[in-house]
């Protein structure tokens, strides 16, 4: 369990039973608990999506859930969305844009990234009918953690240092990490949603693709804030396609 709960708590914000930390060994084996702790996130979301719906006007529902979607990991893939905007699209050679991501200032292109994102997310909720956004809140953060593991295993790590290389003392080990990462995404959506949540599906796995595709090309690999961005942009294109 204890890799269990390193993942949990590399996750989210959400206290750890016994007050546990976060120990090296334990995060390094913690990889394929990601979609698990994607899961009883996507569960306590769409409980949460059922009494917002059931209470409030759709907008003041799909605001209050994407809040609740960002404050559970405490912004952190937004910050990785918005370190990955600033740098990746600042027509700079590779080591500056690393140093820009590893800036904590904020520069416009992530304020752009993070308006649009949120404002997608609270678009695509709100034109949602009650059933299909409860389906779109437990979706929503499976998805991004299952893609995440995804991202993390067609991805070389690029940074000698950082929380995220903890997880890659081998890359081919991701692999079966992402298969069921993607077997678990797959039976969700199928099951949950039947066809159009599949597709959803789907077309979120091309977006994420297609991103990864293009930090390797402007970076040669990941960082921790491209996987945030992969997460947050995985999250937005479910919910637009459902």
């Amino acid at each position: 369990m204890a890799a269990f709960w390193a993942a949990w708590s590399f996750l989210t914000i959400i206290p750890l039973p016994g007050g546990r930390g976060q120990r090296a060994d334990d995060l390094a084996r913690s990889l394929p608990f990601f979609p698990l702790v994607g899961l009883v996130i996507a569960i306590f979301m769409a409980a949460l999506a059922g009494i917002f719906r059931h209470f409030l006007p759709p907008m003041l529902a799909a605001v209050l859930l994407t809040l609740c979607l960002l404050a559970v990991s405490g912004g952190f893939h937004l910050d990785g969305l918005a370190d990955s905007a600033d740098g990746l699209f600042s027509a700079r050679p590779k080591e500056r844009m690393l140093e820009i991501m590893r800036d904590s200032h904020i520069g416009v292109m992530g304020v752009i990234a993070i308006v649009m994102v949120l404002l997608l997310k609270v678009a695509a909720l709100t034109a949602l009918d009650d059933r299909r956004f409860v389906l779109a809140a437990f979706l929503m953060p499976l998805c991004g953690r299952c893609l995440m593991v995804v991202n993390m295993a067609v991805l070389p790590y690029i940074r000698k240092q950082g929380a995220a290389s903890l997880f890659y003392p081998d890359h081919h080990k991701l692999r079966l990490p992402a298969l069921w990462a993607l077997l678990l995404l797959y039976a969700a959506s199928w099951y949950g949603g039947g066809p159009r949540a599949l597709v959803s599906m789907l077309v979120s796995l091309l977006a994420v693709a297609l991103w990864a595709w293009f930090c390797r090309a402007r970076i040669g690999g990941a960082t921790g804030d491209t996987l945030g961005a992969g997460c947050e942009l995985a999250e937005t294109v479910m919910a637009l396609g459902l």
